[in-house]
C-alpha cells in the first residue's frame, strides 16, 4: 500500500502544471502572442534604446523625472493626455480632443512609425491610462509596457540620466480615434448583454459596498454598478508594477465569467485603475472597452447599483 501511494504521490508532484489554455478556456497561442506584444521587459528596452524610431515614455512628475529616467525618456503626465477639466463639477482624466492629443504627441517626438514604450515610476495603473489612451488614438500596435518599469531598471544596475530629452517634433496624420471608451447609456444596456462582461477594477471592499470612493465632501454610491463582475486591478497585476502571471490573469478573467470572444467594459472609481485590468484584458486577447468617468460618473446619475461580494 505504501508504495502505491508513494507511486501516486510521485506522480501527482511530477505532473506538468495545467496549461492556459485547459485552465481558462483562451487560446495560449493568441494570448502568449498579445502578451510578447503588449509587454517588454528591460532586456528588450535596453538593446533598443538607441533605435532612432523608439519613444520612451516616462510616466510621473518632474521631480521625479529629474532625480533620473531611462536615457532618451520624455516625460508625460497624465494631464498631458487628459482633456482640461470642465469648470464646473468636472470628471477628471476624460479623453481629450484628438487634435490636442496630436499635438502633445507630437511634442513628444512621436510620430507615425514610432515604436512607443510607455513606463511607469510608482503605481502601474498611470502608465496604462496613458497605454490606453495612445491605443484609442490608433497607436495601439505600436505600443507597450515595460514589465516592472523604472523600479525594474533601476534595481538592475541601469543606468540614467537627468537631464531633459530634447526630441524632434514628430510627424502624425490627424487621430482617427478607436470607438473603445464607452459612456453610461452603452453600460445601462451592455451590463448584461450576450458577449459583453462588464468589470469592476477597484479593490474588493470598494466593490462589496464597504467603502466609498470619491471625495470626502462627495463621495460616490457604495456598492458597484448593477451587472458587474470583480476583477480588481490588484489580481491582474503584482505591487513591483509588473503584469500578473497569464495563468493568474486568466484564471480571475474566468471566474468573472469572460470568454474568449466576449468584450470586457472595465470600470473602477475615475477611468485610471480600470485600464490596468484592460491592459491585462488585452494580454489575453480579449477586446476592451473603457467606462470613462466610470464609477464617478455613475454616482452623479444616480445609476442602479448592488452591493456584497458578488458570486
Amino acid at each position: 500500500m505504501r508504495a502505491v501511494l508513494a507511486a501516486v504521490l510521485f506522480l501527482a508532484l511530477a505532473a506538468p502544471a495545467p496549461s492556459l489554455a485547459e485552465t481558462s478556456g483562451f487560446p495560449a497561442p493568441k494570448a502568449a502572442a498579445a502578451r510578447e506584444k503588449l509587454l517588454v521587459s528591460t532586456d528588450w528596452l535596453a538593446g533598443r534604446l538607441k533605435d532612432p524610431d523608439l519613444v520612451v515614455l516616462h510616466v510621473g512628475d518632474k521631480a521625479g523625472y529629474d532625480a533620473g529616467h531611462v536615457p532618451g525618456a520624455r516625460l508625460v503626465t497624465l494631464g498631458d493626455i487628459s482633456a482640461p477639466p470642465a469648470a464646473k463639477d468636472p470628471l477628471i482624466l476624460e479623453m481629450p480632443d484628438p487634435e490636442a492629443l496630436r499635438a502633445k504627441l507630437q511634442a513628444l517626438g512621436v510620430s507615425d512609425r514610432s515604436r512607443i514604450v510607455v513606463y511607469p515610476t510608482r503605481d502601474i495603473q498611470s502608465a496604462t491610462r496613458v497605454v490606453f489612451v495612445l491605443d484609442a488614438a490608433g497607436l495601439g500596435a505600436r505600443t507597450s509596457l515595460l514589465n516592472g518599469g523604472l523600479a525594474a531598471w533601476t534595481k538592475e544596475g541601469r543606468a540614467l540620466e537627468t537631464a531633459a530629452a530634447a526630441p524632434a517634433p514628430g510627424r502624425l496624420p490627424p487621430l482617427k480615434m478607436r470607438p473603445i471608451v464607452v459612456d453610461a447609456d452603452f453600460v445601462k444596456t451592455h451590463a448584461r448583454a450576450k458577449g459583453y462582461v462588464l468589470v469592476d477594477a477597484r479593490t474588493p471592499e470598494f466593490y462589496a459596498g464597504e467603502r466609498a470612493g470619491g471625495p470626502a465632501a462627495k463621495p460616490h454610491k457604495t456598492g458597484h454598478i448593477a451587472g458587474a463582475k470583480s476583477v480588481p486591478l490588484t489580481t491582474v497585476t503584482t505591487p513591483d508594477a509588473r503584469l500578473a502571471s497569464p495563468e493568474e490573469i486568466a484564471a480571475r478573467f474566468k471566474a468573472a465569467g469572460v470568454k474568449p470572444g466576449d468584450k470586457v467594459i472595465a470600470y473602477c472609481h475615475v477611468g485610471q485603475q480600470a485600464t490596468a485590468t484592460i491592459f491585462a484584458a488585452r494580454t489575453l486577447g480579449l477586446d476592451v472597452l473603457l467606462y470613462d468617468g466610470s464609477f464617478e460618473d455613475w454616482s452623479r446619475r444616480d445609476g442602479a447599483v448592488e452591493t456584497g461580494p458578488g458570486e
